[in-house]
């Protein structure tokens, strides 16, 4: 009888741990199942709402962090038109991201923005490059017409809902008007001349590179010590205009930039301080 139980009672935990097992991997991975149940949902929301598109789902992933299933929807015969369908493991379509991925223009604002990013990468990551530079890239920031007309934006920023979906953009030009560059330096000097020297440097580079921008963020501070810490100084440019770097005046402008940098810490430090009281 006591064999008997024990057995029961054997199989009992057995079955407890292969049906806890079953769930574990079920919220890891999905199953099956639903995912054949989110694969046909898929398929007729492409069906009935995009017959006349060229879209084709990529693949279909379980996401263990939010629980539900992600279609990835592509086109053949556009750069832009990728998106993703959000789908729960009953088949139950949740989000279609088209409109604001697509039709919203974030497609077309990444492709550009990634483009823009590995030109300035080419250059500043060349072994060429004459700085030691520990953060570096470009970028172009794009915003909705909704927000812009809300906050303030600046003044080299792109409106999303104006840009055309698969267009071709001249990134040079883009560049000119809306690039921006943010590069860290380490550098045995730190001073206002030797930042002046620095970003004439970095536009003769950048010119022969064939990649302009509009604005740079540049900080130049001593390189780390291995035998302890690094030593205090700092000097840096916010938003200085690509039309400001030439040599009549430019420790001058150079020296305002980072007052107004530093007053500015100053601002937002003061605020933090004021929040906390």
């Amino acid at each position: 009888m006591l064999k008997r139980i024990l057995k029961i009672a054997a199989l009992v935990v057995a079955i407890g741990l292969i049906a806890f097992a079953l769930v574990f991997a079920n919220a890891l991975v999905g199953n099956p199942i639903s995912k054949a149940i989110a694969s046909d949902t898929a398929e007729k929301h492409l069906a009935e709402e995009y017959s006349a598109k060229d879209f084709d789902i990529e693949r279909i992933t379980y996401s263990f962090k939010d629980g539900y299933y992600h279609a990835y929807v592509s086109s053949a015969s556009s750069i832009d038109s990728d998106f993703t369908l959000i789908i729960d493991m009953w088949g139950n379509l949740l989000s279609d991201s088209y409109e604001d991925r697509v039709l919203g223009g974030w497609n077309t604002s990444d492709r550009i923005r990634n483009d823009y990013r590995n030109m300035t990468d080419a250059i500043l990551d060349s072994p060429l490059f004459p700085y030691d530079v520990h953060i570096g890239y470009g970028d172009i920031e794009f915003y909705p017409r909704e927000h812009a007309e809300k906050y303030p934006i600046p003044d080299y920023a792109m409106i999303t809902d104006d840009l055309v979906l698969d267009a071709f953009y001249d990134l040079y030009e883009l560049g000119k008007k809306h690039g921006k560059l943010t590069v860290y330096i380490y550098d045995e000097t730190v001073s206002v001349d030797r930042l002046s020297e620095i970003l004439l440097d970095i536009k003769a580079v950048f010119d022969d590179g064939g990649v302009n921008f509009y604005v740079i963020d540049c900080v130049l501070e001593y390189p780390k010590s291995e035998d302890g810490p690094k030593r205090e100084g700092r000097v840096e440019v916010m938003d200085f205009l690509y039309s400001d770097i030439y040599e009549d005046g430019m420790s001058a402008r150079v020296s305002a930039s980072n007052d107004a940098a530093n007053a500015y810490y100053a601002e937002q430090d003061a605020e933090k301080l004021n929040e906390k009281l």
